[in-house]
């Protein structure tokens, strides 16, 4: 499958192709959710998506290793080095990095702004020394640069039937909602990193501090001050998934079907952690294989639907999210 992806894409340049690939196999290997939706994209697109994931991934790995074998001080090297690996190769389309390459090449092909690289990396900066955050809007500002900017990058590359400017509002608001879902589900393990990321004004409505968390997962047992706070923080994130919905009618119709999968499976993680009594500090929630399974199929059908549908040629209707090659050439579809 990874031959028939970077073939559709138009990518013929074998250590180029062999960055792609190493993209999509930490896709597949870390991003469980995110990889299952993205086989609904139409064939030529998923590389660009993979190559997003990839090197969101790399640097999310440098800055949040559990083990903490790295100092502090490593990682910002390290941060650094990518950062400027990264500048390199939005001019140049060359890197040291096979990731960095990957993502250079499709910033290329799909315009994508050069700045939503700077904020997504001074995000992960950030994590380097903020521990936690007195409010949501502080909150916001870092979720602007590590979730926000993560849909506004995807959007070129899926394409929409509106002026993107129009879109965007929902697409960052999509990584938002995605990443507090992430914030929820992982919040025992970022205590173990020393980082909290549920808003301290909204725990402390109810009565939850740190300390209080810290217990919670050192004993293992639960407090009802916390599930107060976890099920606000729930409805908080709800409706960023309400605000971002919207925005999936504005994509080209053949991204849509994965853009929703998405958002219904990691809607599910929400549903697995209520399901659960909001035990996170204690279980991981997860989604199980066979609603995984179904949701995805479902997808696939719709997917299949389409296509049968757009057998009778028709003149298909320009996307503002086309992607283009240095040679100015539209890529083919699948």
């Amino acid at each position: 499958m990874t031959r028939r992806e970077l073939d559709a894409a138009g990518i013929t340049d074998p250590s180029l192709r062999a960055a792609y690939s190493r993209c999509r196999g930490l896709n597949a290997r870390h991003g469980r959710t995110y990889f299952l939706a993205t086989r609904l994209l139409p064939l030529e697109r998923r590389s660009a998506v993979h190559a997003l994931y990839g090197f969101a991934r790399w640097a999310d790995d440098i800055v949040d290793a559990l083990d903490r074998r790295r100092a502090p001080e490593e990682r910002d090297r390290l941060l650094h080095c990518l950062e400027s690996d990264l500048a390199h190769g939005l001019r140049t389309g060359r890197g040291d990095e096979p990731v960095v390459r990957a993502v250079a090449d499709t910033a290329d092909r799909y315009d994508i702004e050069p700045t939503l690289f700077a904020d997504f990396l001074a995000s992960m900066r950030a994590d380097l020394t903020v521990t936690d955050y007195p409010t949501y809007a502080d909150l916001q500002s870092y979720m602007h640069g590590s979730a926000a900017v993560i849909g506004l990058q995807m959007l070129p590359v899926l394409g929409t039937v509106v002026p993107r400017d129009e879109a965007a509002p929902h697409a960052a608001a999509l990584g938002v909602a995605f990443q507090l879902t992430n914030f929820l589900r992982d919040v025992g393990e970022d205590l173990d990193r020393g980082r909290v990321y549920l808003p301290a004004d909204l725990l402390a409505a109810h009565g939850v501090d740190r300390p209080l968390l810290e217990w919670s997962r050192r004993t293992g047992r639960r407090d009802p001050r916390i599930r107060a706070a976890l099920v606000a923080a729930e409805a908080m994130t709800r409706d960023v998934y309400r605000a971002a919905e919207p925005g999936i009618a504005m994509l080209d119709p053949r991204v849509r079907p994965c853009i929703h999968t998405a958002f219904t499976l990691y809607g599910g993680i929400l549903d697995a952690i209520a399901g659960h009594d909001y035990t996170v500090l204690h279980h991981r929630a997860v989604v199980s294989r066979g609603r995984r399974a179904a949701t995805a199929a479902a997808g696939a059908v719709h997917v299949l639907g389409a296509r049968w549908r757009a057998r009778a040629p028709r003149p298909a209707p320009v996307a503002s999210g086309t992607a283009r090659h240095s040679s100015g050439r539209d890529t083919g579809s699948e």
